[in-house]
């Protein structure tokens, strides 16, 4: 199982997030040590327990050490399953960051997926709103195949995500990694998400 140290690079939540995001594409299992070890809270917070919760439902994964603060984590991922997904942060951290982790997996499953989060939209270190629906999101659909990629605000802090194939065939499985064009794309992807301090 591949270890990372979290408190590599800028320390941050976003090692966290790429290391779920890839996970749940290629399958790898992971163990994360030292979480956002320079930041001034270090460990897990609620935005980043919401991102494992959501990879672990859009996943079928399995995981140890979810707990606000923990410093560590086990992830195992399962087969990325398309369907609506719901999650509320449960404070004003940012949506943007819990839609790049499920994003990549969700634009490989097999059917249309609706993700529906509740939380902030416009956080200080984090990709906006604007940034989502304008930059990260219009690049991924042709990427993938997805025939909608769309975001919208909704009541108050609600951000819709949703995204659907054209067909079952035009969905990308999880283990199509060793497609150049799925590689690249997904490269693009990554580096298009920016990396908010978290």
């Amino acid at each position: 199982m591949l270890t990372i140290d979290g408190s590599q690079g800028e320390g941050g939540g976003q090692i966290l997030r790429t290391a779920l995001a890839l996970s749940l594409v290629t399958g790898a299992p992971f163990r994360i040590e030292k979480i956002r070890a320079r930041r001034a809270r270090p460990g897990l917070l609620r935005q980043h327990l919401t991102a494992v919760s959501a990879a672990v439902a859009v996943g079928g994964a399995e995981v140890e050490g979810a707990t606000l603060g923990s410093p560590s984590l086990v992830f195992r991922p399962g087969a990325v399953k398309p369907g609506e997904y719901r999650f509320a942060i449960g404070t004003a951290g940012s949506t943007g960051l819990v839609v790049q982790t499920v994003l990549p997996a969700l634009l490989t499953a097999a059917g249309p997926s609706t993700l529906t989060l509740e939380g902030g939209t416009h956080n200080p270190g984090a990709p906006p709103f604007d940034f989502l629906a304008r930059a990260f999101l219009p690049p991924a659909a042709p990427l993938v195949g997805a025939s909608a990629v769309g975001i919208t605000p909704t009541r108050g802090d609600f951000a819709l995500l949703a995204t659907a194939c054209i067909e079952s065939s035009a969905c990308l499985p999880p283990f199509s990694m060793a497609s150049v064009q799925m590689n690249k794309g997904l490269r693009k992807l990554m580096r298009a998400s920016g990396g908010g301090r978290s």
